[in-house]
């Protein structure tokens, strides 16, 4: 078999191993699993223990166990472990030979060559230790790459025209952002900077703080217990990933402490929002780093092409939209971010080994989903907002919740409308599918409703929407949401839309509702739907005969843009005649070309 030359991502809180196949890159798991925690430590019995099973036991006998070795690499000194002291090339190279170890099993061959990754503001020094901890795990390293090279190879394997691309790398540890060129032969760093002591890690902390304040406020403090902070620290990560899809995460611990021979339990329930005013400033300190690294590079941000995202931290939502706010441009989160930069190591390994590449193929969603409510648009109270959910370009399968409030006292029903679109204005985008909840409490204003939007590979959307205090639930279920309506669609969408708004207000909504206030989802039945659901639609077909433009031949072209003119000159002269009927002109000579 030929020579195969892996990539390794040696991280701070994490390592993984990756390796490009038959033209294809993919992580190889390690004890299950595609992380590999960079923790090694001794057993009771002294056995080595790295990986997963050194990082449990940290928090109970961290003087022997040894984490985050990355941040003393290229110093000259010496860690504890156990009864013995390590230089941080030797536990780096526990690490790599673990990594080593698994991809072999995983080839069935030997392994003899690697590319590992560096931060690009890592010295010399700390270069050669890399090397030198390579070659004591019985890896010869044939190149070392920055990290942010590889995380923009992972994204952009063949490189037509050159980009300016910002890399924002938030992992468990450290934090640092790059301005790299890419172009197709040469990928350079122009800027970086950062601090190798941010990240997840202290996210982490802050939910452990506020769970030890809670504690102390109940009259118990278990800092001075090994294992109950263990266990906090686990409840701590667990919460903090919850959040990123979910606006809640319930803590609860049993048995956590004893006291006067009682058990005290934890129980708490911890709010995306709270969550965020905790990490708010370490995401300050990011941004300003952002735009340092961009002056660094002598450039502004209207010169960046694309904005990546690197590192498991990154998929705190309060994280991309600081960064969209910033940048004005949604990053890219396609590739996973924790392997991306192991699946840039492998291409440029097999690039070096003279292996074909194909593009790293995931599936996105290639819309965003959301739903609209009361809030801030342009400056105003606006009641149709554009609340995306699914952002487009996530990799599905994926599901994400957020949660909403009713607007009146004793409301007790609420419609949810689903939307397909990137406008800010929702009825700018398309509506896909609307339901109804009925019977909600009869509490003030303020009662929380929790949306949650599930999308499969299949293009396949369930929606649903739950009153947090009681469970009372209603979903739908839209077959094949990542498809444009067709004309058939758009007319029944119209129909639908019409029946459900005609409907509510005959059911008896309340005069606040007649005034035009939202539900609970900021969805509301009023006269603006009424008057702007046609030019929605007309704006949808206008979007789908444009992209049969470049696949219609000249006759059918030029037949798409005179019907395309025809819809915008009525909707510019907001004639609803004139537009019903370039509508359906439109309509038919799409049904024409897509049969």
């Amino acid at each position: 078999m030929s020579d195969i030359i892996i990539g390794i991502d040696l991280g701070t809180t994490n390592s993984e191993v990756a390796v490009v196949q038959d033209g294809v890159s993919r992580v190889i798991e390690v004890d299950g699993a595609r992380l590999l925690p960079s923790v090694v430590g001794l057993a009771d019995d002294g056995t080595l223990l790295v990986g997963q099973a050194a990082r449990n036991q940290f928090a109970l006998y961290p003087e022997r166990t040894v984490r985050s070795i990355k941040r003393r690499m290229g110093e000259d000194t010496k860690v504890a472990m156990g009864p013995e002291s390590y230089t941080p090339q030797e536990i780096s190279a526990l690490i790599l030979k673990r990594l080593k170890q698994a991809a072999e099993v995983d080839l069935g061959q030997p392994v003899t060559r690697a590319v590992i990754t560096v931060p690009a503001y890592f010295s010399d020094a700390q270069r050669q230790a890399t090397r030198d901890a390579g070659g004591l795990a019985g890896l010869e390293v044939v190149r070392i790459i920055n990290e942010p090279t590889a995380a923009a190879l992972a994204y952009e394997v063949d490189h037509p025209q050159g980009k300016t691309i910002l890399v924002y790398d938030l992992g468990g540890g450290t934090f640092d952002v790059s301005v790299v060129r890419v172009a197709r032969d040469v990928t350079e760093v122009l800027a970086s900077h950062g601090n190798n002591h941010l990240g997840g890690d202290d996210f982490d902390d802050r939910i452990i703080d506020h769970l030890v304040e809670h504690l102390r406020a109940q009259g118990h403090d278990p800092r001075a217990e090994r294992s109950a902070m263990a266990r906090l620290t686990r409840a701590a990560e667990a919460a903090k990933i919850t959040l990123s899809d979910a606006p809640f995460a319930l803590i609860q611990e049993e048995y956590l402490l004893e006291r006067d021979g009682a058990p005290v339990h934890l129980s708490l329930e911890l709010a995306r929002e709270d969550y965020e005013a905790m990490i708010e400033p370490y995401l300050r300190e990011t941004l300003e780093a952002v735009h340092i690294a961009v002056n660094g590079a002598g450039l502004t941000v209207s010169d960046l092409d694309e904005v990546l995202l690197v590192g498991g931290a990154t998929r705190t939502p309060l994280v991309q939209q600081r960064l969209e706010a910033a940048l004005r441009m949604q990053p890219r989160a396609e590739v996973d971010p924790d392997l991306c930069v192991a699946t840039g190591a492998a291409i440029q390994a097999a690039v070096i080994a003279g292996v074909q590449v194909a593009s790293v193929l995931v599936d996105v969603t290639p819309y965003t989903f959301g739903t609209s409510a009361l809030s801030i648009l342009n400056g105003e109270p606006y009641p149709y907002t554009y609340c995306p959910l699914i952002r487009k370009n996530t990799p599905i399968p994926v599901t994400k919740s957020d949660v909403f409030e009713t607007m009146h006292d004793g409301q007790r029903s609420i419609i949810v409308q689903v939307y397909q679109g990137e406008d800010p204005d929702a009825l700018n985008n398309t509506e896909i599918g609307s339901f109804r909840i009925d019977g909600l409490s009869d509490v003030p204003a303020g009662n929380l409703i929790i949306t949650t939007f599930s999308l499969d590979v299949n293009g396949i959307l369930h929606v649903s929407s739950r009153e947090k205090r009681t469970g009372l639930e209603a979903q739908i279920t839209i077959d094949n949401a990542t498809a444009r309506f067709t004309g058939d669609a758009l007319t029944a969408a119209r129909d639908r839309l019409s029946a459900l708004i005609d409907g509510y207000e005959y059911e008896g909504a309340t005069d606040a509702d007649q005034d035009g206030a939202t539900d609970a989802d900021g969805t509301a039945a009023g006269d603006v739907a009424g008057e702007r659901r046609e030019a929605v639609a007309a704006r949808a077909l206008v979007e789908k005969a444009e992209r049969l433009l470049g696949e219609a031949n000249a006759q059918d072209r030029d037949d798409l843009v005179d019907g395309i003119e025809a819809v915008r000159d009525a909707l510019a002269q907001d004639d609803p005649r004139t537009l019903e009927s370039a509508v359906a002109q439109l309509a038919d000579l799409i049904f024409y070309l897509e049969s």
